[in-house]
């Protein structure tokens, strides 16, 4: 996955992906970011898959190569909201989200539901999740929900076949 961390998405912009601090923008400018990122995709989608049916609803290589990148700005731009650590650096979880990160498989991706000690999170991992898989499975990819260790529930993301 090294590529995919050395690679932005275009203009620049990154999706929350739930292990970073909460994205620091002003009023609204973040929502605008997020859209503007999310249309720059589906356009990319659009000019980039050729075939019968909606090429918006297929994965674009550019997403293949970027799972992360592509999983975490679909789900921001669904309105779900990522979790997020603490600005200080210790990791400490200071918001109730999704986090994704890279899969045990290359090209796939997982997507947990993770929040601060105590919050409630895991109450809310299965419809949150199950949520989160609803607006995924809608782009063209494929999400399955595991109980992993601990009980706690993910969701193994990849793109259709």
């Amino acid at each position: 996955m090294a590529a995919e961390e050395e690679t932005r998405l275009p203009g620049g912009f990154e999706p929350a992906t739930g292990d970073g601090p909460v994205p620091v923008a002003a009023p609204g400018a973040r929502a605008a970011e997020v859209r503007a990122a999310f249309e720059g995709l589906l356009q990319i989608r659009r000019l980039t898959n050729p075939g019968p049916g909606d090429p918006a609803a297929v994965p674009a290589e550019w997403e293949r190569r970027r799972p992360v990148r592509a999983v975490a700005l679909a789900l921001e731009a669904s309105g779900t909201a990522a979790s997020s650590v603490d600005a200080a650096g210790t990791g400490l979880r200071v918001a109730t989200g999704f986090r994704v990160r890279p899969g045990e498989r290359a090209g796939t991706v997982r997507v947990e539901w993770l929040g601060p000690h105590g919050g409630g999170a895991a109450r809310e991992e299965e419809g949150a999740l199950t949520a989160c898989a609803a607006v995924l499975e809608r782009l063209g990819w494929e999400a399955l929900l595991y109980r992993g260790p601990g009980r706690r529930r993910f969701l193994e993301v990849e793109p259709a076949s």
